[in-house]
């Protein structure tokens, strides 16, 4: 009897836990469905956002050191302690912003499950009104003397309702898509947001300055990781065919262009393409984009000898670029630092300047106009540009726009009107009632219009009073 009893003591402990627990998450489902929590959660991941729209991301702390300076804090407290403290230099990728993604999703499902679904299936069953006192707790309702049900549903049917009829009763509904968009909404968002969080999880990025005639394997560039490309594509490699820049009337910059091949492994090319901004390549899930631009060589010919490629250095960055080298003179010209200086702003023109640093004249590459400085004659053949590219590997990209078109689509869908419509046949008398979830006045106009189009059958027996009466 006493193991007996100690196995019943057992099992109701393992009921009551039971219970509890079922308790206990009904309570934090019905806390995670509060719209309260959901809106300071959307306020929330708004306002980090706006931070990580503000402060530049991804940089190395010494940028932040230099433009978030202790001595002069912006907006008198925010210094790059601060902002590498709270980590708000990768806002996207932090623990906290991803958390509020995740309650924001949790809140989302919360919602479907507590609130969205029970609607749907309640809006999926159809029921008919037996009484015609269960009529007065409908929004509309009329009666139709001398008028048939069969003559109603052919009404609703050629308007685009679904009828279902059982002896004198008739139910017809329509806009079933409308109660279902809601749902369709949040499954939206959470695509949004899943996508986001693979992307800031999961992406690849990288930069490459390559001069023209030269390549670079797409693995060194981007890396690896988990959801990255293809090993073949990052044993691939992109080979610079040509890199060039169109110029307007005014002398201004118009357009960078890089004409691109990809080779694969086995030294296939397999793909090519002449990209610019905003118009970039794509390949096996890699993305690539015209970026920046620079002067690697000026190709040169000097007293006759043959062509040879002479680097140059950037020695300005930003939108006032500009490149230079250095021609020595002479054997010892290289160690006693005398020479030639030879500087380009762009493509199209080279500047000389003698030993002395005197300016001596200008040439554009390819004119076969010759200069002479200190005595050396020089032709410029070519200026050899390098074309600056950023590779962009996102594997939640395809997730965040089946996301928003989703968003779209079920917004659009959801603005659809639920109507319901009920009927009895009362003898000679036709009882129709209906109700609508949005566009209440529209739904009213539209069900009293179709009433007028039941045709009064004269054979009916005149009814003595109205049913509703």
């Amino acid at each position: 009897m006493a193991v007996v009893k100690e196995v019943e003591r057992v099992k109701r402990v393992e009921v009551d836990s039971d219970i509890i627990v079922q308790k206990l998450w009904r309570k934090v489902v019905r806390q995670l469905a509060s719209l309260p929590l959901a809106i300071a959660e959307l306020f929330a991941i708004a306002g980090l956002s706006a931070v990580g729209t503000v402060i530049t991301q991804g940089e190395r702390p010494a940028w932040y050191f230099q433009n978030f300076p202790d001595s002069n804090p912006v907006l008198g407290f925010l210094s790059w302690q601060w902002i590498l403290g709270l980590g708000l230099d990768h806002v996207y990728t932090s623990p906290i912003y991803l958390g509020l993604l995740a309650m924001l999703a949790g809140s989302l499902m919360a919602c479907t499950s507590t609130t969205q679904l029970p609607i749907v299936k309640v809006a999926r069953r159809w029921s008919f009104l037996k009484s015609t006192k269960s009529f007065s707790k409908l929004d509309i309702t009329d009666s139709l003397p001398k008028a048939r049900l069969s003559d109603l549903g052919s009404v609703l049917l050629g308007h685009g309702y679904q009828v279902f009829a059982r002896g004198p009763s008739l139910y017809a509904f329509k806009g079933l898509p409308g109660r279902l968009a809601p749902i369709g909404v949040h499954v939206a968002l959470l695509l949004i947001m899943a996508g986001g969080t693979v992307s800031a999880a999961c992406s690849l990025r990288g930069t490459v300055m390559v001069p023209q005639g030269l390549d670079f394997r797409i693995g060194d560039a981007l890396g690896s990781g988990f959801l990255g490309p293809d090993a073949s594509v990052l044993d691939s490699r992109v080979h610079v065919n040509k890199f060039y820049i169109d110029y307007r009337e005014n002398g201004q910059v118009g357009q960078f262009h890089s004409d691109l091949a990809i080779v694969d492994p086995q030294d296939q090319i397999v793909s090519s393409k002449t990209i610019s901004v905003n118009d970039p390549m794509r390949i096996g899930g890699v993305t690539m984009y015209q970026t920046d631009w620079g002067i690697s060589a000026v190709q040169l010919r000097v007293d006759g000898s043959q062509p040879y490629n002479l680097p140059m250095a950037g020695l300005q960055t930003g939108d006032n670029k500009l490149f230079g080298s250095f021609l020595p003179l002479g054997d010892q010209g290289a160690a006693d630092g005398k020479g030639i200086s030879i500087l380009a702003r762009d493509l199209q023109t080279v500047v000389f300047y003698d030993q002395e640093g005197n300016f001596v004249g200008v040439r554009r590459p390819g004119s076969k106009k010759a200069i002479t400085v200190n005595n050396v004659n020089i032709v410029v053949d070519d200026l050899i540009g390098s074309t600056g590219l950023e590779l962009k590997a996102d594997p939640g990209v395809p997730v965040v726009y089946a996301g928003f078109g989703g968003l779209m689509l079920t917004t659009i869908i959801s603005y659809l009107s639920h109507s319901q419509v009920w009927a009895l046949q009362d003898g000679s008398w036709l009882v129709v009632g209906g109700k609508s979830n949005r566009a209440k006045l529209d739904f009213e106009r539209e069900l009293n219009d179709l009433l007028d189009l039941v045709p009064e059958v004269p054979t009916l027996e005149e009814p003595v009073e109205s049913p509703q009466q």
